[in-house]
């Protein structure tokens, strides 16, 4: 596997991952409230969706961009609409009991597939990858090779998963069990007013007015 792209890559899903945006808020908020496991799994989802538009740049996919970003204002309102009705429930939800936890607890691919949707939602970020590589000089599609192209994707993925992990880790080790119930209300109460908000600009977005 071409080291060069492979680093490259890595420092792009990095790049994306970092950021504090709706999906960082929610893993921050779900590894306080249900612990690393789903705080990991609601990160991940956003490493997958990230990895696949890095492929799609990559690999030169231009006809699968170019119906993405044909579908960017239905895509807009639909993730806007997503992430205000996770926001309030954000807000809306009291601190959990144990029980409560580890009902949640087995739910990782429900987190997962969420925020997936979410990142999908979202097809700019296609653009974002191909203003990247032409900015930094790195060769996609047939120019590049298969090999080149699936290192630069494979460190996508790592860059952005390893950063899910290790605010995930951090979160729910180290603060998680510090927090009483009264502030854990909130936490909840400011991330759901952060998400809803993310969720409004989206929308606002999506009709043109931003």
């Amino acid at each position: 596997m071409p080291g060069a792209e492979f680093l490259q890559g890595l420092a792009f899903g990095l790049a994306l991952a970092v950021p504090v945006g709706p999906i960082g808020l929610l893993c921050i908020r779900r590894s306080l409230e249900d612990g690393f496991t789903i705080g990991f799994a609601t990160g991940l989802g956003a490493a997958v969706a990230d990895a696949g538009y890095g492929a799609v740049a990559a690999f030169g996919l231009t006809a699968v961009s170019a119906f993405l970003l044909a579908w960017q204002t239905p895509l807009a309102l639909a993730g806007g609409a997503f992430l205000i009705w996770l926001g309030i429930g954000a807000w809306r939800r009291p601190p959990s009991d144990p029980a409560a936890t580890q009902s949640r607890a087995r739910r990782p691919l429900a987190a997962f597939a969420q925020t997936a949707l979410l990142t999908v939602a979202n097809p700019q970020t296609v653009l974002t990858f191909v203003a990247l590589f032409a900015g930094l000089g790195v060769m996609v599609g047939e120019d590049a090779g298969w090999t080149a192209a699936t290192a630069l994707v494979v460190g996508v993925f790592l860059g952005s998963a390893g950063w899910w992990l290790v605010l995930a880790g951090g979160v729910a080790g180290v603060l998680r069990h510090r927090l009483t119930p009264g502030m854990l209300v909130w936490v909840n109460r400011a991330a759901g007013a952060a998400i809803i908000g993310f969720g409004v600009t989206a929308i606002t977005r999506g009709v043109g007015l931003l």
